[in-house]
């Protein structure tokens, strides 16, 4: 059976889960009709479905899948503000990947 676990990852991972659906969190520092960029640890870009709605400057959760180019296609996106601890976000990201098997199957 397949795992429905969305991996925590930034920027630095997206070529070790291409084809998959991941869950990233960081910062919009660009917005251009149905795409956008954001920062985490590492530059994203995003492709946008009709229900992202993002605000420039702003930390968002973006859950979707890791396509060929490293792009992410959005399938859910959840704003969350101004006021986030961006190194406790690495810390998390960071333990997800020490631990993996506790968060996700690995292919290694």
């Amino acid at each position: 059976m397949a795992s429905e676990a969305t991996p925590r990852i930034h920027a630095k991972y997206l070529d070790s889960f291409t084809n998959q659906i991941v869950r990233i969190l960081g910062k919009v520092v660009s917005l251009r009709g149905d795409t956008a960029t954001i920062d985490a640890n590492g530059s994203i870009n995003l492709h946008l479905n009709r229900d992202a709605h993002l605000s420039l400057n702003n930390a968002v959760e973006i859950v979707g899948k890791v396509q060929p180019d490293l792009s992410v296609k959005v399938l859910q996106a959840t704003d969350f503000g101004s006021n986030i601890d961006f190194n406790a976000v690495e810390a998390v990201v960071d333990a997800t990947h020490r631990y993996k098997e506790i968060f996700y199957e690995s292919n290694d």
